[in-house]
Protein backbone atom coordinates (compact mmCIF):
# COMPACT_ATOMS: atom_id res chain seq x y z
CA UNK A 1 0.00 0.00 0.00
CA UNK A 2 1.38 3.64 -0.73
CA UNK A 3 0.25 6.61 0.98
CA UNK A 4 0.17 10.33 -0.01
CA UNK A 5 0.71 13.14 2.39
CA UNK A 6 -1.48 16.34 3.33
CA UNK A 7 -0.55 18.76 5.40
CA UNK A 8 -1.42 22.83 6.19
CA UNK A 9 1.61 25.44 6.13
CA UNK A 10 1.37 27.78 8.65
CA UNK A 11 3.38 30.99 8.36
CA UNK A 12 3.45 34.41 10.27
CA UNK A 13 0.64 36.40 8.77
CA UNK A 14 -1.06 34.48 5.70
CA UNK A 15 -3.64 32.08 5.80
CA UNK A 16 -2.70 27.96 5.82
CA UNK A 17 -1.68 26.45 2.74
CA UNK A 18 -2.83 22.97 1.78
CA UNK A 19 -0.18 20.78 0.26
CA UNK A 20 0.39 17.30 -0.49
CA UNK A 21 2.64 14.88 -1.84
CA UNK A 22 3.26 12.21 -4.36
CA UNK A 23 2.11 8.50 -2.99
CA UNK A 24 5.24 7.13 -1.27
CA UNK A 25 5.45 3.63 0.13
CA UNK A 26 4.82 3.66 4.09
CA UNK A 27 8.19 3.94 5.77
CA UNK A 28 9.57 7.00 3.69
CA UNK A 29 5.69 8.51 4.10
CA UNK A 30 6.23 8.06 7.63
CA UNK A 31 9.34 9.41 8.28
CA UNK A 32 8.27 12.72 5.85
CA UNK A 33 5.41 13.27 8.25
CA UNK A 34 7.50 12.88 11.44
CA UNK A 35 9.89 15.72 9.91
CA UNK A 36 7.02 17.92 9.01
CA UNK A 37 6.06 17.60 12.56
CA UNK A 38 8.79 18.53 13.98
CA UNK A 39 9.69 21.60 11.72
CA UNK A 40 6.37 23.24 13.83
CA UNK A 41 5.48 24.52 10.50
CA UNK A 42 2.96 21.98 9.68
CA UNK A 43 -0.23 21.07 10.74
CA UNK A 44 -3.02 18.82 10.49
CA UNK A 45 -1.01 15.93 8.95
CA UNK A 46 -2.97 13.38 7.48
CA UNK A 47 -1.74 10.17 5.66
CA UNK A 48 -4.46 8.89 2.36
CA UNK A 49 -3.98 5.47 1.16
CA UNK A 50 -4.58 4.15 -2.56
CA UNK A 51 -8.31 3.53 -1.88
CA UNK A 52 -9.25 6.61 0.14
CA UNK A 53 -8.77 6.10 3.92
CA UNK A 54 -7.40 8.55 5.96
CA UNK A 55 -4.75 7.91 8.74
CA UNK A 56 -3.46 10.60 11.74
CA UNK A 57 0.38 10.67 12.60
CA UNK A 58 -0.22 8.59 15.41
CA UNK A 59 -2.60 5.94 13.37
CA UNK A 60 0.25 5.94 10.72
CA UNK A 61 2.64 4.51 13.58
CA UNK A 62 0.33 2.00 14.81
CA UNK A 63 -0.59 0.84 11.43
CA UNK A 64 3.05 0.11 9.81
CA UNK A 65 3.66 -1.74 12.95
CA UNK A 66 0.83 -4.29 12.47
CA UNK A 67 1.30 -4.14 8.27
CA UNK A 68 5.09 -4.76 8.71
CA UNK A 69 5.00 -8.32 9.61
CA UNK A 70 2.25 -8.99 6.67
CA UNK A 71 3.01 -10.12 3.09
CA UNK A 72 2.53 -6.38 1.77
CA UNK A 73 3.82 -4.53 -1.47
CA UNK A 74 2.39 -7.23 -3.07
CA UNK A 75 4.07 -7.59 -7.31
CA UNK A 76 1.78 -10.83 -8.82
CA UNK A 77 3.17 -12.19 -12.30
CA UNK A 78 1.08 -14.99 -14.01
CA UNK A 79 0.81 -17.01 -17.26
CA UNK A 80 -0.71 -20.16 -18.54
CA UNK A 81 0.06 -22.40 -21.19
CA UNK A 82 -2.15 -25.00 -23.00
CA UNK A 83 -1.28 -28.45 -24.08
CA UNK A 84 -4.22 -28.88 -27.52
CA UNK A 85 -3.15 -32.43 -27.31
CA UNK A 86 -4.25 -33.46 -23.78
CA UNK A 87 -6.10 -30.63 -22.44
CA UNK A 88 -4.11 -29.68 -20.06
CA UNK A 89 -2.81 -26.38 -18.89
CA UNK A 90 0.38 -25.46 -16.71
CA UNK A 91 -0.30 -22.45 -14.53
CA UNK A 92 2.77 -20.35 -13.79
CA UNK A 93 3.03 -17.52 -11.20
CA UNK A 94 5.62 -15.25 -9.44
CA UNK A 95 4.75 -13.11 -6.51
CA UNK A 96 6.67 -10.40 -5.20
CA UNK A 97 5.97 -8.81 -1.71
CA UNK A 98 7.71 -7.90 1.46
CA UNK A 99 7.93 -8.98 4.96
CA UNK A 100 9.50 -7.07 7.50
CA UNK A 101 12.46 -5.79 6.36
CA UNK A 102 12.97 -7.95 3.73
CA UNK A 103 12.20 -8.44 0.21
CA UNK A 104 11.00 -12.40 -0.95
CA UNK A 105 10.19 -13.50 -4.38
CA UNK A 106 7.88 -16.45 -4.47
CA UNK A 107 7.32 -19.00 -7.51
CA UNK A 108 4.97 -21.82 -8.07
CA UNK A 109 3.70 -23.94 -10.80
CA UNK A 110 0.60 -26.47 -11.08
CA UNK A 111 -0.72 -28.52 -13.72
CA UNK A 112 -4.41 -28.19 -14.45
CA UNK A 113 -6.40 -30.71 -16.31
CA UNK A 114 -9.86 -30.84 -18.54
CA UNK A 115 -9.47 -27.17 -19.88
CA UNK A 116 -10.65 -26.34 -23.54
CA UNK A 117 -8.50 -23.57 -24.40
CA UNK A 118 -5.46 -21.40 -23.90
CA UNK A 119 -7.32 -18.40 -22.70
CA UNK A 120 -9.01 -20.48 -19.83
CA UNK A 121 -5.83 -21.50 -18.99
CA UNK A 122 -4.63 -18.01 -18.47
CA UNK A 123 -7.76 -17.25 -16.22
CA UNK A 124 -6.55 -20.07 -14.29
CA UNK A 125 -2.87 -19.01 -14.02
CA UNK A 126 -4.43 -16.33 -12.30
CA UNK A 127 -7.04 -18.32 -9.75
CA UNK A 128 -3.67 -20.36 -9.13
CA UNK A 129 -1.81 -17.07 -8.20
CA UNK A 130 -4.56 -15.77 -5.68
CA UNK A 131 -4.74 -19.26 -4.52
CA UNK A 132 -1.25 -19.00 -3.39
CA UNK A 133 -1.62 -15.27 -1.75
CA UNK A 134 -4.55 -16.53 0.31
CA UNK A 135 -2.02 -19.28 1.33
CA UNK A 136 0.38 -16.67 2.29
CA UNK A 137 -2.69 -14.98 4.68
CA UNK A 138 -2.68 -11.77 2.67
CA UNK A 139 -5.47 -9.74 3.39
CA UNK A 140 -6.75 -6.53 2.48
CA UNK A 141 -4.37 -5.20 0.05
CA UNK A 142 -3.17 -3.74 -2.88
CA UNK A 143 -2.04 -6.21 -5.42
CA UNK A 144 -0.32 -5.43 -8.78
CA UNK A 145 -1.51 -7.75 -10.99
CA UNK A 146 0.70 -8.44 -14.57
CA UNK A 147 0.48 -10.88 -17.18
CA UNK A 148 0.72 -10.88 -21.13
CA UNK A 149 -3.05 -11.87 -21.44
CA UNK A 150 -4.81 -8.84 -22.22
CA UNK A 151 -7.99 -10.88 -22.83
CA UNK A 152 -7.82 -11.68 -18.76
CA UNK A 153 -6.97 -8.28 -17.68
CA UNK A 154 -9.25 -6.16 -19.57
CA UNK A 155 -12.28 -8.08 -18.83
CA UNK A 156 -11.57 -8.00 -15.16
CA UNK A 157 -11.19 -4.41 -15.51
CA UNK A 158 -14.53 -4.12 -17.63
CA UNK A 159 -13.16 -2.73 -20.40
CA UNK A 160 -13.51 -5.55 -22.88
CA UNK A 161 -16.94 -7.60 -22.87
CA UNK A 162 -16.75 -11.44 -21.76
CA UNK A 163 -19.06 -13.61 -24.21
CA UNK A 164 -18.24 -16.86 -23.77
CA UNK A 165 -19.98 -18.53 -20.71
CA UNK A 166 -16.70 -20.66 -19.84
CA UNK A 167 -14.38 -17.35 -19.28
CA UNK A 168 -17.33 -15.77 -17.13
CA UNK A 169 -17.61 -18.60 -15.02
CA UNK A 170 -13.68 -18.10 -14.03
CA UNK A 171 -14.17 -14.30 -14.24
CA UNK A 172 -16.77 -15.23 -10.95
CA UNK A 173 -14.46 -17.22 -9.79
CA UNK A 174 -11.46 -14.71 -9.34
CA UNK A 175 -13.40 -11.45 -8.62
CA UNK A 176 -14.90 -13.52 -5.68
CA UNK A 177 -11.74 -14.49 -4.21
CA UNK A 178 -10.97 -11.16 -4.71
CA UNK A 179 -13.33 -9.87 -2.54
CA UNK A 180 -12.82 -12.97 -0.46
CA UNK A 181 -9.55 -11.95 0.20
CA UNK A 182 -10.15 -7.71 -0.06
CA UNK A 183 -7.79 -7.19 -2.52
CA UNK A 184 -7.59 -4.11 -4.27
CA UNK A 185 -6.07 -5.28 -7.15
CA UNK A 186 -4.16 -3.05 -10.28
CA UNK A 187 -4.23 -4.45 -13.62
CA UNK A 188 -1.18 -3.88 -15.57
CA UNK A 189 -0.84 -5.72 -19.29
CA UNK A 190 2.79 -6.69 -19.92
CA UNK A 191 4.80 -8.29 -23.16
CA UNK A 192 5.42 -11.71 -23.04
CA UNK A 193 9.29 -10.66 -22.62
CA UNK A 194 8.44 -9.28 -19.01
CA UNK A 195 6.54 -11.99 -18.03
CA UNK A 196 9.09 -14.91 -19.39
CA UNK A 197 9.32 -16.04 -15.73
CA UNK A 198 5.93 -16.94 -15.46
CA UNK A 199 6.13 -18.17 -18.58
CA UNK A 200 8.84 -20.47 -17.82
CA UNK A 201 6.92 -22.23 -15.03
CA UNK A 202 3.84 -22.51 -17.16
CA UNK A 203 6.21 -24.60 -19.27
CA UNK A 204 7.96 -26.56 -16.76
CA UNK A 205 4.50 -27.58 -15.09
CA UNK A 206 3.74 -29.13 -18.67
CA UNK A 207 6.61 -31.06 -18.95
CA UNK A 208 6.05 -32.17 -15.22
CA UNK A 209 8.81 -30.44 -13.28
CA UNK A 210 7.17 -29.06 -9.97
CA UNK A 211 8.11 -25.68 -8.32
CA UNK A 212 7.37 -24.24 -5.12
CA UNK A 213 9.97 -22.09 -3.61
CA UNK A 214 10.34 -18.64 -1.79
CA UNK A 215 13.23 -16.57 -1.88
CA UNK A 216 14.84 -13.87 -0.16
CA UNK A 217 15.99 -10.76 -2.59
CA UNK A 218 19.29 -9.04 -1.16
Amino acid sequence: MKYKLEWEYKAKGIEPILFNSDFLDGEHALQAGEELEKSGKAGDISFIDEIGTSWTLKEMRKLLEEVEEEPHDLTVYFDGGFDNYSHKAGLGTIIYFKQGKKKYRLRANEVFDELETNNEAEYAALYFALTILEEMGVQNMTCDIKGDSQVVLKQLEGEWPCYEETLNRWLDRIENKIKELRLYPKYNPIGRKENKEADKLATQALQGKMINSKMQIL
